[in-house]
């Protein structure tokens, strides 16, 4: 096929880049580059010939209009977004503008395209979060048909882009698939996220920072598990139709980071165990209790179940991050990489609290 995927420098997006041409696929990569973009992470496909960048904003009509013309896709890949959380909270409209605006401003291209050529086999595979499900209880599972009750500006504004693409779906017959995904982890990662955020804090001997009491739950997917659950989508899915990806591997962070650093005390010790640089920090704000995926119906239409153990993945990312620090060191120097942030919203809060 010939593949349009957006966001393919980021941590996702280059995973899929790297499978699809492995699989014999042309690519055309469009990407903004922000922040947490690394064309590193393409380095094994960069001179292939099947694979060919583009540096352009999905908002700039003009210039996805003359991608697609120019690239004829059979299918998009549509991963370019805003996507950590703590950034939303400081900043809530350029998720707004990028995550909402710049997928409609995308599906308006896709469908004026699509109408023009009539490529029957046409398909655009939206690709999304399972935190616009909003926060679990202590029991019971996401599933598809679960009402999306976002709470953080990100997973609203993913929301948001969800329902664009179901509505383009339904008033024009644009053929969509839609995935949403549990937290992902895996080599390449900006280290803002968590799992790589402990690793490197841990061997910098900094402190490691664990919100509120840890007690967050999270399902953990391995991301060669889900580039894989999203070909599998991308191929054999039903148009129209949201599929659930998952780890089914739940774990409190306090767990995770422990974990982490069990791992490291094996694979690099020091004088001491890791897990004493563990801080118990102030919580984010809206701080979602528990996610967990029902991934019963791309197990039972699709066949597709992940493959890679929690245990199993955490030791290859470990081992990827002592590895390659020649990566991710110069990652630390980018905007708000290496400091906390998302804390405008208690501080705003506390304001409003002392005027009063």
């Amino acid at each position: 096929m010939r593949l349009i995927v957006t966001g393919g420098a980021g941590f996702i997006g280059s995973a899929v880049v790297r499978m699809a041409v492995d699989k014999g696929h042309d690519v055309l990569n469009i990407d903004a580059l922000t922040y947490a973009a690394c064309l590193e992470n393409l380095g094994p496909v960069q001179k292939h010939p099947r694979y060919a960048f583009l540096k352009a904003d999905i908002r700039d009509h003009a210039a996805m209009a003359s991608a697609f013309a120019d690239f004829n896709p059979n299918a998009v890949l549509h991963l370019a977004a805003e996507t950590h959380v703590d950034r939303s909270i400081d900043g809530p409209d350029l998720f707004v503008d990028t995550n909402v605006a710049g997928t409609c401003t995308l599906l308006g291209v896709a469908r004026d395209w699509w109408e023009s050529v009539g490529r029957p086999s046409f398909r655009f595979h939206h690709i999304s979060t399972d935190e616009v499900f909003g926060s679990l209880g202590p029991e019971g599972l996401f599933s598809e048909e679960t009402p999306y009750t976002p709470r953080s500006p990100y997973a609203a504004s993913k929301a948001s882009s969800d329902h664009l693409v179901r509505a383009w779906y339904e008033t024009y017959d644009l053929p969509v698939v839609l995935s949403n995904c549990s937290n992902n982890y895996g080599p390449y990662q900006f280290p803002e996220k968590l799992i790589p955020l402990v690793i490197i804090k841990a061997i910098s001997g900094e402190p490691i920072p664990v919100y509120g009491n840890g007690g967050n739950v999270r399902d953990w997917l391995n991301l060669e598990d889900h580039v894989d659950a999203l070909f599998t989508v991308l191929e054999h899915g039903k148009t129209g139709r949201s599929y659930n990806i998952g780890g089914e591997a739940e774990m409190r962070n306090l767990d995770l980071v422990n974990h982490i650093c069990s791992i490291l005390d094996e694979k690099r010790p020091i004088e001491r165990p890791y897990r004493e640089q563990i801080t118990f920090v102030a919580d984010r704000p809206g701080h979602d209790k528990r996610y967990a995926m029902d991934i019963t119906r791309i197990r039972t239409e699709l066949g597709w179940r992940p493959r890679v153990s929690l245990a199993q993945g955490l030791e290859k990312t470990i081992a990827w991050y002592l590895d390659n620090e020649a990566w991710w060191r110069p990652l630390l120097e980018r905007e708000g990489a290496s400091q906390r942030l998302g804390m405008k919203a208690e501080s705003f809060a506390a304001d409003v609290e002392q005027r009063a």
